[in-house]
């Protein structure tokens, strides 16, 4: 899906868009007058121009309709930056690491969105900090999601210590004519929590950690028909996503064995239910790690709880909520939550937040596979 061009299907989307909003800003009353001005502007630019308060009810919107997300509860509270005005790639660079800090805000995370003009910035990275994957001498190190970004980092001449966990800096281009940026992340903006556990501290032997939040770029936001590609966003983590899948999932970490050994959980036999032991005790190791240095995480069956308030709250404002089973149940335990018990309508509504394609996929192109 994409944001539309026709100029007829645009002022659909907008006027369905700015009656929404609008009625829900409450401002009624200036709904004619602003869709007039809207018309004019696609009649004479094929486009138009949201206002700040567009993009940031806009994005809330688009937050409170993601189908996938279970921690729509906090929607109202998402903080809007406006990077329309950017333009140089040193603009671009400092816009992206005051995301970082702003949303990571030492650990009190903050739900932030940084806006870019639509079709100039293209950011290369999935994430703005994620870790680097390599292939060494046959063998996987680090994240297997980052082998291929990894790799041209490293063609455009960066160096790294080759760990699993190092950081990869920057991609981007200020336009799609523009040539590639790389800049590295400056350490003190990277907020990491090291992984032990109170009971087990051969825990702490494999050097697990991860990064305080995820600021999402590999997603899209559409609002009224404009499409914004450069959107980076981010909440906060739910225990699992790091617990029960980035460091166990085959296609990820997977580090399930190593793990159980530390905590001196023996593997032969799935009878004996080793595997769920084992998440249990790393579950219990992450959000206790996280709190011990104060970063705000959220342990799923709060999550849960608090999605259950987020439908309550829609159900008074007569709005149905939409949702992805299958996203929204947890990968631990989910059948002690509600969610897993109930079914949802997977309608698409907008605004939303859409994936776009992988630059790395075939014929998107990347500059070293033409």
């Amino acid at each position: 899906m994409r944001g539309v061009e026709n100029k007829v299907e645009l002022l659909d989307e907008a006027t369905r868009f700015i009656n929404e909003a609008y009625v829900e800003l409450g401002k009624e009353n200036l709904i004619e007058q602003r869709l007039a001005v809207i018309a004019r502007e696609i009649e004479e630019k094929n486009s138009y121009e949201h206002t700040l308060e567009e993009i940031e009810q806009g994005a809330r919107m688009a937050w409170r309709n993601n189908n996938r997300c279970i921690g729509r509860l906090f929607w109202q509270q998402l903080q809007i930056r406006d990077a329309r005005t950017v333009h140089t790639t040193e603009e671009i660079k400092q816009t992206l690491f005051n995301h970082i800090e702003e949303g990571t805000n030492n650990g009190a995370i903050r739900p932030t969105l940084t806006v870019f003009k639509p079709n100039t910035v293209k950011i290369w990275n999935e994430q703005l900090i994620r870790y680097a994957g390599y292939i060494v001498d046959g063998q996987q190190i680090g994240d297997p999601l980052s082998n291929e970004i990894t790799a041209l980092c490293q063609r455009l001449g960066w160096k790294s210590p080759q760990t699993d966990f190092d950081v990869l800096p920057l991609l981007f281009q200020k336009d799609e004519t523009s040539p590639m940026t790389m800049q590295s992340i400056p350490s003190n903006l990277v907020k990491e929590v090291e992984i032990t556990h109170p009971d087990y501290p051969k825990l702490a032997e494999l050097g697990l950690k991860w990064y305080a939040i995820p600021v999402i770029t590999n997603m899209r936001l559409e609002i009224g028909g404009i499409s914004y590609d450069a959107a980076p966003f981010n909440g906060w983590y739910m225990g699992t996503e790091i617990a029960s899948r980035n460091f166990v999932d085959e296609q990820r970490y997977n580090k399930l064995d190593e793990i159980a050994a530390a905590f001196d959980i023996t593997t032969r036999k799935n009878r004996d239910l080793w595997k769920d032991r084992t998440l249990l005790e790393l579950n219990i190791a992450l959000l206790q790690s996280y709190q011990r240095e104060k970063v705000q995480v959220v342990d799923h069956h709060t999550a849960a709880k608090q999605f259950g308030q987020f439908e309550q709250q829609e159900k008074a404002q007569n709005r149905e909520v939409t949702g992805n089973w299958a996203w929204l149940i947890p990968p631990m335990s989910p059948t002690t939550t509600h969610i897993f018990h109930q079914r949802y309508n997977n309608e698409v509504k907008k605004p939303n937040f859409f994936y776009k394609k992988s630059p790395f996929d075939k014929g998107n192109g990347c500059p070293f596979h033409q």
